[in-house]
């Protein structure tokens, strides 16, 4: 076989190696599902749909290489396997990207018209709405690509009307004047929970409302938006307020207007906040809104839908089409004028904000389309609460649970032009309105002609409540839907199971009678070194495409999966990627030994090597296999990376190719044949359960090992196979062998013994595990670098050694006249000193209660480590100024 010098350059470059191997996938149909083994149950996995606006982030990155590596775990072994990709139209982010670029060029949407913007909509997507399939591809997310949907493509869109008509249909779709959350920028509503509340400083106006019968008595309200008082229509006051029992049911003039309103008794009313008088709004605050519903009080809407206060004589002349913020500081000045401008107070409160635009949004009441939604959401407490449904990790249960129990009707219309257009018609001569999944040419009702389809649009979440099973072909019976539906997992953050899980969960039950998914794993949030929430604003963000440009898409996905631990949370450091970057150098450096080494030897799975170094290498390969598998059938991914971390690097690079170096160097060539199949066996097994976590890497050292054409990505599992007795014997004596070389080299490192300076050992054990080391006594030489090993009986000891106590043995390293015992000690106290003044310093830190109240948690919790890590440091250096001293 061709020297594999000329196959693998002596350095690993993941730039020249990646990009060529998902060329390689791409163009095969190895991530299409393959059915050779259909007695296994189909695996499946829906990709939660990054926006088609989007880039790939960092969060996206950790997501999709989690389901990846689950992905490609199944597809080794043998499942018929889809990974379902996509995009979301994402309708509110889409429509502000290309009403930004038509900003540029000094047009509104609406110069437009609705057919031309769409068109340039559609025209955006097809040039830029691609990038982060693109950029998961480089990233070797091994999706069906040739299966990539996009929520407002033909049978998706044909799936979302099918939906609206059966729901609608069965009385759950209606259509209402309720009050929203609306967005005067985008001019649409907004669900509440695309609403982010912050935090702001403003003020508090408090203003008079003299009473009609003796204007020289008042009630003081106090407001954060006078400019709303324009749409009052009474004040409330506790109904055991003795303050104001007596002015219940009296009228109070509406200052800067002809109209007087009510005073109202409602339990609503805190008699201890303020005056305990509240000012009642039913068109611009929810709360208002409910008591004004109690008492019947009118509705009085004043802004129109970019919160410019409206222009008819519900509005004093005056204020008529100012902006809302305009109009406050007229209102404000016309108070203080008036004298009923009692006075205003600094007051910090939360500000509800859409979080697209930014803008704050406003209560508003408008017509909208619902989904009464409690009749589903039962079934979907009900298959959470029996089991069909499983989070993990449970708590997230409890979440879930708390949102579906309280949950309220849904708003799904949007006053936007980019998204699917609800399929209903309003007819000009009757009040019918025909809702249908076809295009009607007359009213359902009347028959007439005169129709118009609604303007409106669905909320995006409405089609990806569908994803799991439109994405499959329904409503059409397809192979697909009946193969891979129910799928197997959800991957996702916490912070869409209300958005998103829970209406697939109540979608996927209504429309296909069963769960869309049996597990929903979710992971936790991608965080700096610090613990602080990445954004731009900050300059914290850790780009997951530059990183892979600097040390590759494998050692990216690596950190990520080792770190991926349940309930809590990743705090990433580049530093951990460049650690993983030189993991995968680890492993291109020791395949690259075993090739040069290989001669024309093959792997083999059924090989029974006599070598006790070589069993225990299988034997430890096949029990990294079991580790690895019973973690990820737990989505514990950091347990099954650093279960192949501490294999790959620990025991197969730096201990058995070492072992093995003794072997291929040495004149028996049975020992060197057996070796070298014995390397490409266990090479062969550990590349197969690395490849789904660093599949570029794997990849191409697979091809290296097995040729140009074999392929890993469709390669099998490794199984963990049961070992013999004689295998189990051979574990346990290398792992002896182990522990002494450990102590000799720890001994020799602490010392300061030349690297190349052979010395003398001495080990006291009982007969059977002399025996066992002995077999081993030529291992041991060569690894520790020994001149000579001797014996002595178990509790023997020798004066004037270096000592290191083992679980079942001492070892002693007579090192007198190899090391300067002075000068060793004068260094080693030099280093004590450094860290006492360390040590002391952490210490007065943390004994400052100052600093525990004021310093953020991750900080405190950073110096409570480095003092347990100086503390350990300290104690391994009296270790090693006691040895010294019995040497001395």
């Amino acid at each position: 076989m061709t020297d594999s010098t000329t196959r693998l350059a002596k350095a690993y470059d993941p730039q020249s190696v990646e990009p060529a191997v998902c060329e390689q996938w791409l163009e095969s149909d190895a991530f299409t599902p393959d059915y050779t083994h259909a007695e296994l149950e189909p695996y499946c996995i829906v990709i939660p749909p990054p926006n088609v606006t989007g880039s790939l982030h960092m969060g996206h990155a950790f997501s999709t290489t989690l389901q990846d590596v689950l992905i490609r775990w199944m597809r080794m072994k043998g499942h018929p396997t889809l990974w379902q990709p996509g995009t979301d139209h994402a309708g509110i982010a889409t429509q502000m990207v290309v009403e930004r670029l038509l900003d540029k060029e000094g047009v509104h949407r609406r110069d437009l018209g609705r057919e031309r913007f769409l068109d340039r909509v559609w025209d955006w997507k097809a040039h830029s709405g691609g990038t982060i399939a693109e950029q998961s591809k480089r990233m070797g997310f091994s999706c069906d690509w040739s299966r990539e949907r996009f929520t407002l493509d033909e049978g998706l869109s044909a799936a979302v009307r099918e939906v609206f008509v059966r729901l609608f249909e069965e009385g759950l779709i209606y259509r209402g004047k309720r009050l929203v959350n609306w967005d005067p920028v985008l001019e649409t509503a907004v669900s509440d929970l695309e609403v982010a509340y912050e935090e702001e400083q403003g003020h508090l106006w408090h203003i008079s409302y003299p009473l009609v019968d003796n204007p020289s008595e008042h009630l003081i309200v106090a407001t954060t938006r006078p400019e709303t008082m324009l749409g009052d229509s009474a004040v409330a006051v506790h109904p055991d307020d003795e303050r104001y029992k007596h002015l219940i049911g009296k009228q109070v003039k509406l200052p800067l207007t002809d109209r007087t309103i009510p005073v109202i008794a409602d339990d609503y009313v805190d008699p201890e906040f303020g005056t305990g008088c509240l000012k009642i709004t039913p068109a611009h605050d929810f709360n208002d809104y409910e008591v004004g519903r109690r008492h019947n009080l009118p509705v009085i809407n004043i802004f129109d839908p970019r919160a410019h206060l409206l222009t008819d004589e519900t509005i004093p002349e005056k204020y008529r089409g100012m902006e809302r913020y305009e109009a406050r500081e007229f209102i404000v000045a016309d108070l203080d004028a008036e004298g009923v401008l009692h006075k205003i107070e600094e007051h910090k409160h939360k500000v509800g904000r859409g979080d697209r635009s930014h803008a704050v949004l406003e209560p508003y009441l408008t017509d909208q389309w619902y989904v009464d939604i409690k009749p589903l959401a039962a079934p979907a407490i009900k298959a959470v609460e029996d089991g069909d449904i499983e989070f993990v990790p449970r708590h997230w249960e409890k979440t879930y649970f708390e949102w579906m129990h309280n949950i309220q009707d849904w708003c799904i219309s949007r006053q936007l032009w980019w998204g699917h257009r609800i399929p209903a018609w309003f007819c000009d001569d009757c009040d019918h309105i025909t809702v249908s999944a076809e295009t009607p040419e007359r009213c359902g009702g009347c028959g007439g002609a005169a129709i118009r389809q609604d303007e409106d649009v669905l909320d995006t979440w409405f089609s990806s409540g569908l994803w799991p099973f439109s994405t499959l072909g329904w409503p059409q019976k397809t192979k697909e839907l009946e193969t891979f539906y129910p799928t197997n997992v959800l991957v996702t953050g916490f912070d869409i199971i209300f958005f998103w899980v829970a209406r697939m969960i109540m979608m996927g039950l209504k429309f296909t009678n069963d769960v869309p998914f049996r597990h929903v794993y979710i992971h936790a949030l991608i965080r700096d070194s610090q613990g602080q929430k990445m954004s731009k604003s900050k300059g914290n963000v850790i780009d997951p495409l530059e990183m892979t440009g600097k040390h590759g898409a494998d050692a990216l996905r690596f950190t990520l999966a080792h770190m991926a631990t349940a309930g809590r949370d990743v705090k990433l450091d580049e530093s951990r990627i460049e650690q993983n970057r030189n993991f995968m150098n680890k492993i291109w450096n020791a395949a690259r030994f075993v090739f040069m080494n290989r001669s024309d030897a093959k792997p083999d799975a059924d090989f029974r090597p006599e070598a006790d170094v070589n069993r225990w290498i299988l034997f430890e390969l096949d029990a990294c296999a079991r580790d690895v598998e019973a973690a990820l059938a737990e989505y514990r991914f950091n347990e099954a990376a650093g279960s192949l971390y501490g294999f790959i690097w620990g025991t197969y690079c730096d201990w058995y190719v070492e072992a093995a170096k003794v072997s291929l160097y040495g004149e028996d060539e049975a020992a060197i044949a057996e070796t070298r199949i014995t390397m490409l066996t266990a090479l062969d097994g550990w590349l197969r359960l690395l490849h789904p976590f660093c599949p570029f890497i794997s990849e191409v050292l697979w091809q290296e090992l097995h040729g140009e054409d074999a392929r890993l990505v469709s390669s099998g599992w490794k199984h963990a196979e049961d070992h013999d007795e004689a295998s189990c014997d051979a574990a346990r004596r290398m792992r002896r062998v182990w522990e002494v070389v450990s102590a000799i080299r720890s001994i020799r490192g602490e010392m300061d013994v030349k690297p190349g300076l052979r010395i003398a050992a001495s080990v006291a054990c009982a007969h059977d595990v002399r025996a066992d080391l002995e077999v081993q006594a030529d291992l041991v030489s060569s690894l520790a670098r020994l001149e000579s090993l001797d014996w002595l009986e178990s509790g023997e000891e020798m004066q004037g050694a270096a000592v290191a106590p083992l679980s079942e043995a001492t070892v002693y390293l007579p090192l007198a006249g190899l090391v300067d015992v002075e000068e060793e000690l004068a260094r080693l106290a030099k280093q004590q000193a450094k860290l006492d003044k360390e040590v002391a310093k952490l210490e007065a830190k943390l004994s400052n209660p100052k600093f525990r109240e004021n310093a953020p948690a991750e900080i405190v919790s950073k110096v409570e480590q480095e003092l347990v890590d100086f503390r350990a440091k300290h104690a391994e250096i009296e270790a090693a100024v006691g040895r010294l001293k019995t040497i001395g």
